[in-house]
């Protein structure tokens, strides 16, 4: 299949008759990082799907009028990450979990997750991940899985790269504290 550019899906998108096979386009170019992800910060895999459910029924709804001030898959990590946000806020708000035991949560659904594959120092990792406060969590993700540039995620999370840059050393402080100990 010929590799489309983010305009030319955005363009064919806002041609009706093409709306359904631009859609197809955009799901499958983006439908893996974007899983990935949404699973890192939910780390659940069906929690991660019915997340990213969410996020593409919101592109769907918004992508006609996407502004194109952003690049597309900046826009797309935006939306999903604010669906993650939004699931692990109603999670704690459903299940009645004190905010410091979610991450134990979090972390026993890891542990008996039979789509995670990792080794021992990767299961390690994950739950010193888990560990950070929501918003180091979310940074070193972007910062350490995704590779993502300090403007990309400051245009994401509506933040200074001042402040990302702090969060993510306070993050990779606190993980090799965690990676130490035992």
């Amino acid at each position: 299949m010929a590799e489309y550019s983010d305009t030319t899906i955005v363009e064919m998108f806002r041609v009706g008759e093409s709306k359904d096979f631009a859609f197809t386009l955009l799901v499958q170019k983006y439908q893996e990082r974007l899983y990935w992800h949404v699973r890192r910060m939910v780390t659940d895999h069906d929690d991660a799907d019915d997340v990213l459910q969410n996020t593409f029924l919101k592109v769907w709804g918004g992508l006609g009028g996407f502004r194109e001030d952003a690049q597309l898959y900046t826009w797309l990590y935006r939306i999903a990450t604010n669906e993650a946000l939004t699931f692990l806020k109603k999670k704690r708000a459903n299940v009645f979990i004190p905010l410091g035991n979610v991450e134990y949560q979090l972390g026993n659904t890891l542990a008996s997750d039979p789509y995670f594959n990792g080794d021992e120092i990767q299961a390690k990792l994950q739950k010193a991940i888990l560990k950070l406060p929501e918003k180091q969590r979310l940074v070193f993700n972007m910062k350490y899985y995704d590779n993502m540039k300090y403007d990309e995620m400051s245009e994401v999370l509506k933040t200074s790269v001042g402040a990302l840059k702090a969060s993510f050393h306070h993050a990779v402080k606190k993980i090799e504290k965690f990676m130490l100990a035992d």
